[in-house]
C-alpha cells in the first residue's frame, strides 16, 4: 500500500500543474518539469496594442503560436531587466485564468492542458510609482518536456501623464499623453502670439531640444507657454535690463516629490529668487514628457520688476532652465536666453535673442587658446629640448633659443592679461563657476614667472638650481591650470549634446602629452647612444618642432572656429 502511495506521488509530481496554478514559478518562471528549457528560437510571440504606457493604462497583450499549438503558459509584465512581476492583469480571456503572484501582482496562466494557439489578456499598469520601460514575458509549454522560458515582447516606454491643475479647487486630474514631444507648438507665432525660442524658430512639438516661450494677449491678461528639456525646471523672467535682479519670474519645475508645479517668484540679484503668491493665475496645465517640461497658464497679474506695477509694458525676456533639489531651483545650467531688445507683449511678434557670447567674450577665449595652445607650448618646448639649436647665433647678446623662448612666453603672458581684462570688463562678476577662478590663478602665476626670472641668480651660482626647479614647476602649474580653465570655458560655450569642443580639446591634450613624452624618450636615446649634444640632433629637433606646431595649429583652428560659431 505504501509503495502505491509513493508511486502516485511521483506520478503527480511528474504531471506538473495541468490546472495552471503555478504561483511557485512567478519569480523564475521555470516549470517543475525536470527537463531543461529549450535554447532554440521560440515559435511563439507576444504582441501589444501600444508601444507606450502611462499610469493606470490598460494594455491588450496577445500570446500567439507562430506555428503549431501549446498546452500551458505563464504570462507576466516586468520592468526591463527586472526580476518581479509589475502591474496586474484584469482579464484573462478564454482558456486562461488570473493568477496571484506575491506581493501584489496578478499574472495569467492556463486552466488546462488543452491545445491553444492564441491567448489575449488585458494588463493594467500601476496607478503610480513605476516610471520604467516594461516588457511582457512568457513561459510557454508545448508538451511536458518541450518548453521555452523568457519569451519577450517589445519593450513599452513609460510616458509620464499630463497633469492639469485647477487652482480654484483642490483636485488634480491626470490626462495621459503618448506623444514624445511637448503638446505646445510654435503654431501662431508672429500672428496670434509672441514667441521667443532657442534655437531660433524651433517648434517644441517636434523638437525636444527646443526651449520656447509664448505670450498670447487677451485684454489685460496673457496666456503664457513655457517648454524646455531640463533636469528640474524651465522658467521665464521679465526684466528692465539684461542683468539678473528685480525680475518677475514664472517657474515651471519639479517639487520635492517629482511632480511639476508652477511657481511665481521675484529675483533680487543672482541668488535664488524669492517665491511669492501665484496671484491671479488660471488654466494651469503642466507636463513632463521624456524629460521635456512644459507649462501653460493664463495670468492677469501685472508684470512687476520693482514689486510694484511698472510704468512701461516692454521688458527683456529671460528664458532659463536648470536642476532642482528637494523642490528648490538651483543655478541655471547655462547663461539664460535673453531677448535682444525690450519686448512689448501686447504687440504680436517673433522675438530675436541677443548674441549669447558677444565678440568681447569670444576674443577672450581666442586669446587664451592662442596663448596656451600655441605660443606658450612652443616656448616651453624650445626651453626644454632646443637649447643647442642655433648654437653660436646671438640675438641681443643672448643665445637664439633663449630669445625665442622669452619672446613667446611674453606673448603668452600679454595675451593672458588682455584676455583677463576683456572678460572682466564685460562680465564684472564671478559668474561661471570654476572658470573665472582658474583664469585668475593662471594670470597671477603668469605674472610671477617673468618677475622671478628678472631676479634670478647667474647660471654658475650654487643656488641656481632652486630657480630652475621653481621656474619649471610654476610653468607646469600654469599649463595645468590653463588647460583646466580652457576646458571649463568650453563647457560654458558649447551647448551641443556632443560637446565636441571639449572633445577636440581632449584630443589636443593627448597630442601634446604624447609629443612631450616622445621628445623625452628621443633625448634620452640620443644621450645613451653617445651622440654629441653639441653637434647632433638639431635638424631632427627642428623638424619635430615644425610637426608640433602644425598639429597644435590644427587643434587651435578647430576650436577657434567652434568659438566663433558659439
Amino acid at each position: 500500500m505504501l509503495a502505491w502511495l509513493v508511486l502516485l506521488a511521483c506520478v503527480w509530481s511528474v504531471q506538473g500543474y495541468g490546472n495552471g496554478m503555478v504561483s511557485g514559478s512567478c519569480e523564475d518562471m521555470t516549470p517543475n518539469h525536470r527537463a531543461p528549457a529549450q535554447n532554440s528560437l521560440a515559435p511563439f510571440s507576444i504582441s501589444t496594442n501600444n508601444s507606450t504606457y502611462t499610469d493606470g493604462q490598460e494594455i491588450t497583450v496577445t500570446l500567439t503560436a507562430n506555428s503549431g499549438t501549446f498546452q500551458g503558459f505563464l504570462l507576466e509584465a516586468r520592468q526591463v531587466g527586472g526580476s518581479s512581476p509589475v502591474g496586474s492583469f484584469t482579464s484573462a480571456g478564454s482558456s486562461a485564468q488570473l493568477l496571484s503572484c506575491p506581493p501584489l501582482s496578478v499574472t495569467v496562466s492556463h486552466t488546462s492542458k488543452s491545445l491553444k494557439s492564441q491567448i489575449q489578456s488585458t494588463w493594467k499598469a500601476p496607478a503610480s510609482g513605476n516610471s520604467n520601460s516594461i516588457e511582457f514575458r512568457a513561459t510557454v509549454v508545448k508538451d511536458f518536456s518541450t518548453f521555452w522560458v523568457g519569451v519577450k515582447s517589445t519593450a513599452l516606454t513609460y510616458i509620464r501623464p499630463k497633469v492639469t491643475v485647477n487652482p480654484s479647487s483642490d483636485g488634480v486630474s491626470l490626462q495621459s499623453s503618448t506623444t514624445n514631444s511637448s503638446m505646445i507648438s510654435s503654431t501662431g507665432c508672429g500672428s496670434t502670439k509672441t514667441c521667443f525660442s532657442d534655437p531660433k524658430d524651433c517648434d517644441p512639438s517636434t523638437d525636444s531640444t527646443c526651449y520656447f516661450m509664448s505670450a498670447t494677449p487677451s485684454g489685460t491678461q496673457y496666456k503664457f507657454e513655457i517648454v524646455g528639456s531640463a533636469d528640474g525646471y524651465v522658467s521665464i523672467g521679465f526684466s528692465d535690463d539684461t542683468e539678473m535682479g528685480q525680475d518677475d519670474i514664472y517657474i515651471c519645475g519639479k517639487d520635492s516629490s517629482g511632480n511639476i508645479n508652477l511657481q511665481h517668484a521675484f529675483s533680487t540679484g543672482t541668488t535664488t529668487p524669492t517665491t511669492i503668491a501665484l496671484g491671479n493665475v488660471s488654466g494651469i496645465s503642466v507636463s513632463l514628457i521624456n524629460g521635456v517640461i512644459s507649462c501653460s497658464f493664463t495670468s492677469a497679474n501685472p508684470i512687476s520688476t520693482t514689486r510694484s506695477s511698472s510704468s512701461g509694458s516692454s521688458y527683456y525676456i529671460f528664458l532659463a532652465y536648470g536642476a532642482t533639489k528637494n523642490g528648490v531651483i538651483q543655478i541655471h545650467s547655462r547663461t539664460p536666453f535673453i531677448s535682444s531688445s525690450k519686448v512689448d507683449l501686447s504687440s504680436i511678434q517673433t522675438v530675436e535673442g541677443e548674441e549669447e557670447y558677444p565678440a568681447i567674450v569670444k576674443a577672450h577665449g581666442c586669446l587664451m587658446l592662442i596663448a596656451w595652445m600655441t605660443t606658450g607650448s612652443i616656448g616651453m618646448l624650445i626651453a626644454r629640448y632646443l637649447k643647442k639649436a642655433g648654437k653660436g647665433t646671438k640675438c641681443c647678446g643672448k643665445d637664439f633659443w633663449f630669445v625665442a623662448h622669452v619672446f613667446l612666453m611674453i606673448l603668452s603672458v600679454a595675451a593672458t592679461i588682455i584676455a583677463f581684462i576683456l572678460v572682466f570688463s564685460y562680465a564684472r562678476d564671478w559668474a561661471g563657476g570654476a572658470h573665472p577662478v582658474l583664469g585668475v590663478l593662471v594670470m597671477i602665476l603668469s605674472l610671477v614667472q617673468p618677475i622671478a626670472a628678472m631676479f634670478r641668480c647667474g647660471p654658475q651660482h650654487e643656488r641656481r638650481f632652486i630657480f630652475n626647479w621653481a621656474h619649471a614647476v610654476n610653468a607646469l602649474a600654469i599649463k595645468g591650470l590653463a588647460v583646466a580653465a580652457i576646458f571649463t570655458g568650453l563647457f560654458l560655450v558649447d551647448a551641443s549634446e556632443q560637446q565636441w569642443l571639449s572633445k577636440v580639446m581632449g584630443g589636443f591634450v593627448a597630442w601634446e602629452a604624447i609629443f612631450f613624452l616622445f621628445q623625452d624618450f628621443h633625448q634620452r636615446w640620443r644621450q645613451k647612444g653617445g651622440a654629441d649634444p653639441e653637434s647632433s640632433g638639431t635638424s631632427t629637433g627642428l623638424l619635430l618642432l615644425a610637426a608640433f606646431f602644425l598639429g597644435n595649429l590644427a587643434f587651435l583652428v578647430a576650436l577657434l572656429v567652434g568659438i566663433g560659431n558659439a
